[in-house]
């Protein structure tokens, strides 16, 4: 029987990144691929590359027209500031491995997928092994998928106006280390990955609380030093005025031992009378 440690570091194979931005479609290439091929960067070159030829192609009409001036003056449709890359891009990014990306048609003969939504969100769904995998980044990590609720899972999404795509390796794929391990073992998952937004919210409502105690805790810690400050100065006083009593005692005679008033009279007349 396979143990709970052996799934983890047999999961912990799958190459999986989590949201960053909007670099959904970043996260969808690698996850498809397995490993960190491309960077924003990577994928912003091929917008401009595309932006380019679509530019050649509107200028053959005559760069004198109305329309023609508009696509120049119009911001990208392959890519914006916050990380977005088109479909377009994404076919470019995948032909560097001559992997084709096409429409799906309900087809079960295929090894790889990717998805995207109404909101152009991109994700990926592979076969590593024997089984699939949702590779979302919007997941804490990859999702194992049965064979049985894979083909419900497209079906709702296609209901959903989901636009899904397959990838058809007519290329090579590399090599990953995860196929290599979970096509000798099958992996199942007792806890499904959560989803980052509710995480964080979690943690956001965690953070809360902690500052609520912490603030309560301060409160109290101050009272605290506040009693002990009035205690120890009042201890300090009590001391002092101790102190103070004891010192005037040892340097202050007794009252019956000065002498009396007739006393010193006496004792003027004598030294009277020795002068005489």
């Amino acid at each position: 029987m396979e143990s709970f440690t052996e799934t983890r570091i047999q999961m912990e194979t799958i190459f999986h990144e989590k949201q960053e931005g909007s670099l959904c479609g970043q996260h969808c290439l690698n996850a498809l691929l397995q490993a960190e091929y491309f960077t924003a960067v990577d994928l912003a070159q091929l917008a401009q590359d595309i932006d380019e030829q679509e530019r050649h192609r509107m200028a053959e009409g005559g760069e004198h027209r109305d329309e023609y001036r508009r696509f120049i003056e119009s911001p990208s449709d392959n890519m914006d500031d916050s990380g977005f890359f088109s479909v377009q891009v994404i076919a470019s990014a995948l032909k560097v491995w001559s992997l084709d990306l096409i429409a799906f048609n309900g087809s079960n003969e295929i090894s790889l997928a990717a998805q995207t939504d109404p909101t152009e969100h991109w994700f990926t769904i592979r076969k590593i092994g024997r089984q699939w995998f949702n590779l979302n980044s919007l997941l804490t990590g990859p999702e194992l998928i049965s064979d049985t609720y894979l083909s419900l899972f497209l079906t709702q999404l296609q209901r959903e106006g989901y636009s899904i795509f397959i990838v058809n390796v007519n290329g090579i794929l590399p090599n990953c280390n995860a196929d290599n391990v979970l096509a000798e073992q099958m992996v199942t998952q007792t806890e499904k990955p959560r989803l980052l937004s509710e995480v964080n919210k979690s943690k956001t409502k965690s953070k809360v609380r902690n500052q609520s105690l912490t603030e309560e805790e301060n409160r109290e810690l101050e009272e605290v030093m506040k009693m002990s400050i009035e205690s120890n100065a009042e201890e300090e006083k009590r001391q002092l005025e101790a102190a103070l009593a004891m010192s005037l005692e040892s340097t202050s005679k007794p009252l019956n031992q000065f002498p009396s008033e007739e006393e010193m009279l006496d004792r003027a007349l004598k030294m009277s009378l020795e002068a005489l």
